[in-house]
């Protein structure tokens, strides 16, 4: 069937009401047309749909094509239906049909009313299925989301890499394979995959959008964080994106309560509630959808105007899709990523008892993710680059937080050789953490083990704080100078790279103020965690320690730093509004607040302070139920285990929780426990180390004392102990 270009425009007019082709469309639909295979990289709202859509409803025959998202699907088939009268133009063929449905479909398809069928691999594979498509007329096939074949993409899937053997099997026709994202490395492997033969094209669409500004901000408070940046875009759309399913739910629960209209998205809700979910967003009766990776695969809503990443993606190809979602319509689209390099350690930690390809794959991913959130150079041009395209940074004309507000750089060679020369003296014994504290020549139990044979590396960098060595090994890692043996848990190898840069060392980068594990935890509105009014947080700072002086206990004990930072930034004036500063809660606020409070409405009053209307962050019943739930648990004398196992948590969570607990005022009995692990003098050991220091906390307590005298669990366990017995 020829059809020519003027055809091809006509059809674009009448069926889609478009005047035009975009970019390289109009090539790529009359190469399909041509009988030729196609591989199409066009980023998110760059027209994908279009280039299979228009050739399927014009060629002889059904088009199939391939999706790996029943609500990808879904929402096609209804764009699609909604240009014809027909609803039987187009159709879906997955396992959410009933049996008289499926029947239906493929009668359609074999009386040529369809001629476009979406279906997922899974359904393409099942024999009754591949026998039906070899007795009627196959157009072409439209493999969408192409990247899931690739094992380098950022979401492989084992059943698409099948495909071609399952095309084969139906019989031959043009294939076109779409995606938004791919790396050089990845089109490679697609088209290897697929075997898109030397008939077969590359079209390669800018994947610059010049319309969305990239922004990486540390991760505190993370939650409020959130709440404050959404009330800043009423009535617009947005979506918040989290790596697990228990996290949406928990951010869209706190988003509810915080009067903002938000949703959860994720596959294990029921699959009625995510379509109710899907649509609501679709028809703005819900500003936020709060959701896991899933959401947003082909949702055709154009004026999404901001996208935050509650944590930092798994891949720079997941990042750039998700963050493609925003600003569709052309409009100005806000990307907000908060980061810790807490998460990227946990993202490590899954890849251990993988397969050793996979474990590279992953550590690849994970390093290009580390570089491009520390990067202080143009993220445009980094983000371009990883997918083979040059960029001028000056382009960029100030649409990402690194071109608005630039970071200094200095020369690093001498401490990157430092660095490299100790890895090498310490025989690539250690991982980041102890590494970075022998650079300062800070110990514990496992340096000391040691110490004989590393005295010449310990303390020779001790110039610079911890973080600038954390920092330091992270630019090195990610210029591969060192790389990380995730089986042996993140232990520092040097690589060949690397022991070359120590023989001939060339200029090397860094930027110190990128290391974020060094910023202090504030309040959301103050980015660096410093008091803003210095004046009143020195008032405050001197009269906890009269306060605790009188008491009889450490400064520290009565309310952290963090708080009296937030209390200099917040103006709290009532016991409600003491409670809801950091760290603070009502247990504390009733107990130590009244003093603070009288002296912040005196300097209040006294300087005619205007104060901020600064959002109070409610929050979320369950954990409320949590505390409660915890609480008559430790009465109970129950096991930590046994508790964390009743609420579904891990250990670690239910530590974090307890720490909470304690921090902001509440009593937890864990006599039982402490008495289980340890004996009485002991306990008094640790107790009086934490009145005698100055902020008692973990770090220090754990550098005191020797990793075979307490384990990382009971340093917590007593410090909560300690909290809870003297300070509440």
């Amino acid at each position: 069937m020829s059809i020519s270009k003027e055809t091809l425009n006509k059809n674009l007019k009448s069926i889609f009401g478009f005047n035009s082709f975009r970019a390289d469309q109009e090539d790529i639909i009359m190469n399909l047309l041509n009988g030729n295979d196609s591989m199409v990289i066009m980023p998110t709202g760059g027209g994908k749909s279009m280039c299979y859509q228009l050739p399927g409803l014009l060629l002889d025959g059904c088009a199939i094509v391939v999706s790996p998202l029943i609500a990808l699907m879904k929402n096609q088939v209804d764009v699609i239906r909604g240009y014809y009268q027909n609803e039987s133009v187009a159709h879906v063929l997955n396992s959410s049909l009933s049996k008289t449905q499926t029947n239906q479909v493929k009668e359609d398809i074999k009386s040529g009313k369809t001629k476009l069928l979406y279906v997922a691999p899974e359904s393409l594979v099942k024999p009754e299925n591949t026998e039906f498509f070899r007795s009627v007329k196959i157009s072409f096939y439209a493999i969408d989301e192409a990247h899931c074949i690739s094992e380098w993409g950022h979401d492989f899937r084992p059943e698409y890499r099948k495909l071609k053997q399952i095309i084969d099997n139906i019989g031959e026709a043009p294939i076109i394979a779409l995606t938004a994202t791919a790396t050089p490395k990845v089109r490679q492997d697609i088209m290897k995959n697929l075997k898109i033969n030397e008939n077969g094209k590359l079209y390669l669409d800018s994947f610059n959008r010049s319309n969305l500004f990239y922004e990486i901000i540390p991760k505190k408070d993370v939650a409020k964080q959130i709440i404050q940046y959404i009330s800043t875009r009423k009535g617009e759309s947005g979506i918040v994106y989290c790596l697990s399913r228990k996290k949406v739910e928990e951010i869209a629960e706190t988003l509810q309560i915080n009067g903002i209209k938000a949703l959860p998205y994720h596959a294990g809700l029921e699959a009625k509630k995510r379509v109710a979910h899907q649509e609501a967003f679709l028809m703005d009766d819900c500003d936020v959808i709060v959701a896991t990776i899933a959401f947003g695969m082909g949702i055709d809503k154009p004026d999404i105007r901001y996208v935050v990443h509650h944590d930092i993606p798994k891949s720079l190809e997941g990042y750039y899709q998700e963050t493609g979602r925003a600003g569709r319509d052309g409009g100005k689209g806000d990307l907000i990523t908060f980061y810790d390099y807490k998460d990227i350690e946990k993202l490590e930690k899954f890849l251990q008892g993988k397969p050793v390809a996979e474990q590279e794959v992953g550590r690849l991913l994970i390093m290009e993710t580390i570089a491009f959130s520390e990067t202080s150079m143009c993220r445009r041009k980094y983000l371009l680059h990883y997918f083979g395209e040059e960029f001028d940074a000056v382009r960029c004309d100030k649409m990402c937080d690194n071109c608005k507000d630039p970071k200094e750089k200095t020369e690093g060679k001498k401490y990157v050789k430092l660095l490299l020369e100790g890895v090498l003296a310490c025989r690539e014994r250690f991982k980041p953490k102890e590494m970075a504290r022998i650079m300062v020549g800070d110990s514990n139990s496992l340096i000391k083990q040691h110490m004989s044979q590393i005295e010449d590396v310990f303390g020779s960098g001790k110039e610079k704080p911890l973080g600038f060595w954390h920092s330091i090994i992270r630019q090195v890692y990610v210029k591969q100078l060192l790389t990380k043996e995730i089986e042996s848990y993140g232990i520092l190898k040097i690589t060949d790279s690397g022991k070359e840069y120590i023989k001939n060392p060339y200029s090397f980068e860094i930027t110190e103020d990128h290391d974020y594990d060094s910023l202090n935890s504030g309040s959301g509105s103050n980015q660096k965690g410093i008091a803003m009014d210095k004046i009143l947080f020195n008032i405050l700072k001197d009269l906890r320690k009269k306060v605790a002086k009188e008491i009889g206990l450490p400064p520290a004990i009565l309310f952290m730093e963090p708080s009296l930072i937030d209390m200099a930034n917040q103006y709290p004036i009532t016991l409600e509004e003491m409670a809801q500063v950091q760290g603070v809660g009502q247990g504390k606020a009733k107990k130590y607040g009244q003093d603070f409070i009288n002296a912040i409405r005196k300097y209040v009053d006294e300087n005619n302070i205007e104060r901020p209307q600064d959002i109070v962050v409610r929050t979320v019943a369950n954990k409320k139920s949590n505390k409660i739930y915890i609480i008559q648990s430790l009465d109970k004398k129950l096991w930590i285990d046994d508790i964390a196992k009743g609420k579904g948590m891990s250990h670690e969570e239910l530590l974090t929780e307890m720490e909470e607990i304690v921090e902001t005022g509440t009593r937890l009995n864990l006599g039982h426990i402490i008495l289980d692990m340890m004996e009485e003098d002991e306990r008094e050991d640790i107790h009086e180390f934490f009145k005698e220091t100055e902020d008692f906390s973990f770090d220090e307590a754990r550098v005191e004392f020797e990793e075979d005298e307490f384990t990382d669990d009971e340093i917590r366990l007593l410090r909560i102990d300690f909290i809870s017995k003297v300070a509440n």
